[in-house]
């Protein structure tokens, strides 16, 4: 299967440690860039796929978080800044930001994967429309696999389990191109 595109949560996925950072002070992980050139080289499209309730808090704008998606060389960032009790469609783990970047870059979500380290939200977002899972390990990923596995493991079980992210691109580039 041909990989059109990947999305891939920013905290503990792309850098931090799981939690909200601002954009001014996060960090990448070391192998987070590399991981994305690799992707880039691929001819797969990258997108950022993160909820951030803290825009509603005041604590940071969606703008920024998209000029740091760019300044990573993102192809589009979709941003959730809804509170999770608001209800919208596009925060993890419902498929709203997923279904928007079907429709704005003619996608099919089943020849999509997404990344992120969070069962619960990420691996259930992916499954909901059928995209390949890859959870890593970083951030809360071990502990989305032991402590937090049965909230989310039956419905949405990885389609891999990385080390990191520069592991889950590797193993999508090698088993779907």
């Amino acid at each position: 299967m041909e990989i059109q595109a990947v999305f891939i949560d920013r905290d503990g996925t792309l850098g931090g440690n799981g939690h909200f950072i601002h954009p001014r002070d996060f960090a990448l992980f070391p192998f987070s860039l590399v991981a994305l050139q690799l992707l880039k080289e691929h001819d797969i499209k990258i997108f950022a796929l993160t909820n951030q309730h803290n825009i509603s808090k005041g604590l940071v704008t969606e703008q920024e978080f998209q000029e740091e998606f760019i300044s990573y060389g993102f192809d589009a960032a979709y941003v959730c800044p809804h509170e999770p009790e608001e209800g919208c469609e596009c925060h993890k783990p419902r498929p709203g930001m997923l279904q928007k970047a079907a429709t704005e870059h003619e996608l099919n979500l089943r020849h999509c994967a997404v990344i992120g380290d969070v069962g619960s939200t990420d691996m259930l977002a992916a499954a909901a429309v059928g995209s390949i899972r890859i959870l890593v390990e970083t951030g809360w990923g071990k502990q989305s696999l032991e402590k937090y596995r049965h909230k989310w493991y039956e419905q949405a079980s990885p389609d891999y389990v990385a080390k990191d992210l520069l592991d889950a691109v590797k193993w999508l580039i090698g088993n779907n191109s």
